[in-house]
């Protein structure tokens, strides 16, 4: 018997998910949609090819730290001059112009990097209202809330 390995010319079409983060824990979200991204929750499973699904995000601004990651959780970036560190808390981001930045940030770290993982992350599109023009693509919900009851907090 030999191990299946998926070629992209056998794949399948893509399926569309649309997921509601309201109340949703953040890690908890994005591991769900980064291994949904990915394809790991399908047999046909390939770890070279992009056997994922696309995931629209809505409500990013209304998911959930556990604990005191508002304020301890710091994004870091650096501007390429000496002493040029820089840093925002995870509390902040979400306040402010681009809170669905922190949700793409967690599944971008999630999936592999290189050329595999920034082919997988243009199959992630985030919105921080509940407003999405993917309408067209007809996709499905994706409760994640309703998964486990550790997900959604109020």
């Amino acid at each position: 018997m030999k191990t299946y390995s998926a070629k992209p010319s056998e794949f399948e079409q893509k399926k569309w998910f649309v997921v509601d983060a309201d109340g949703v824990v953040l890690g908890r979200l994005a591991t769900i949609v980064a291994n949904r991204l990915r394809g790991k929750h399908r047999a046909t499973f390939t770890p070279h090819v992009d056997t994922g699904d696309n995931i629209i995000v809505v409500n990013a601004e209304k998911v959930r730290l556990t604990g005191n990651k508002a304020k301890d959780k710091i994004y870091y970036w650096h501007s390429g001059y000496p002493g040029g560190i820089k840093g925002r808390s995870a509390g902040t981001i979400l306040a402010g112009k681009h809170p669905e930045r922190v949700v793409v940030k967690a599944v971008e770290r999630m999936v592999p990097s290189g050329p595999l993982g920034r082919k997988i992350m243009r199959n992630l599109k985030v919105y921080a209202g509940a407003s999405h023009p993917h309408e067209a693509q007809k996709p499905e919900a994706l409760d994640v809330a309703s998964m486990n009851p550790k997900n959604k907090r109020s």
